[in-house]
């Protein structure tokens, strides 16, 4: 395998010259010295220039941010369980300063989109299901032009996989953050409550996550975890309920995926919830480059550098660049 992001690299081996290996190193450690570098932060403030609109998704009003040039490639991050657009506030003006128009909003349900839920579909409905969520995801990457580059978070990778086998012609790449890399109960595989998940209900595994959250077992910096117990106070309980149970049964789509001609990138932390060999097993077998990084389950905000050096290099393999 070449040398590719944090760690590791593609599956599909390309053989760069001495001079391109010794630029790619030096771009690599620069990346990494400047995540190194993030301090504690105020994770509510978007950079200059963001636009903060509401988009009318079918479940309801999502709260959505975009940055970067309006006729840029357009880059979709979409965040998971218990989370928001604001995973990505390091990412987003990379992104734009490289000429991309980049693009996250909040789940039906999660933090400033509380109000979006089942009883706004037509019919409604009583659940925050699969079909929701995607048809809210798709719906957002029908509101623009040509391809995007998409990336889903945890629970959202499994959307995005979804959306991709649904509409392969929105896809320009998919990037798959910290995604289940197991299907059925995606949870058998964490590290160290595995073994209990499979006694466990989802309001259960939702309880357990949510206490582990508010109490700083990952130890991110005060400013975060502030923000975090905040973002709780609007989040809706039944959502992140559904979610869980959603990944208790997640879809088997390795085959599928791998037959995609869409480029396609595992990126994950050294120290996820899932152990790495199941992550780079996931990758191979959709035929997908893999990014290791030296942190946990969220490299959107302990390495942004090196996640958006590894997407952007996907997308030159794509072709939709700036």
């Amino acid at each position: 395998m070449v040398a590719f992001g944090g760690v590791l690299g593609s599956f599909r081996r390309r053989g760069p010259s001495p001079d391109v290996a010794s630029d790619a190193t030096d771009a690599a450690a620069a990346a990494r010295a400047r995540d190194a570098a993030i301090p504690d932060l105020d994770w509510r403030a978007f950079p200059p220039g963001t636009e903060v609109t509401s988009f009318a998704a079918p479940s309801g009003a999502l709260a959505r941010v975009a940055l970067g040039p309006v006729d840029g490639p357009r880059v979709v991050l979409v965040p998971g369980a218990t989370g928001s657009k604001e995973d990505f506030v390091l990412m987003m003006p990379l992104f734009a300063a490289a000429g991309y128009r980049v693009e996250s909003y909040d789940l039906a349900g999660q933090y400033e989109s509380w109000a979006a839920g089942p009883w706004n579909l037509q019919p409604p409905r009583t659940r925050y299901d699969e079909r929701l969520f995607l048809d809210d995801l798709l719906a957002v990457l029908d509101d623009g032009a040509g391809r995007a580059h998409v990336l889903g978070y945890s629970f959202a990778a499994t959307l995005a996989e979804l959306a991709l086998l649904a509409r392969p012609d929105r896809f320009a790449s998919l990037t798959l953050l910290s995604a289940p890399p197991e299907p059925g109960q995606a949870f058998r595989g964490v590290k160290r409550i595995g073994a209990i998940s499979a006694v466990t209900t989802p309001r259960q595994g939702a309880a357990l996550m949510l206490w582990g959250i508010r109490n700083n077992l990952n130890r991110v910096p005060p400013q975060r975890l502030a923000f975090v117990r905040e973002r709780f106070a609007l989040t809706r309980r039944e959502s992140v309920d559904d979610i869980i149970a959603l990944m208790m049964r997640t879809p088997d789509l390795r085959v599928q995926l791998a037959a995609s001609p869409v480029p396609k990138l595992v990126a994950v932390g050294e120290h996820d919830l899932w152990p790495r060999e199941l992550h780079e097993r996931f990758a191979r077998s959709i035929g997908a480059r893999f990014a290791v990084y030296l942190t946990g389950h969220s490299p959107c905000e302990t390495a942004p550098h090196q996640l958006v050096r590894d997407m952007t290099s996907l997308f030159e393999e794509a072709g939709v660049t700036p």
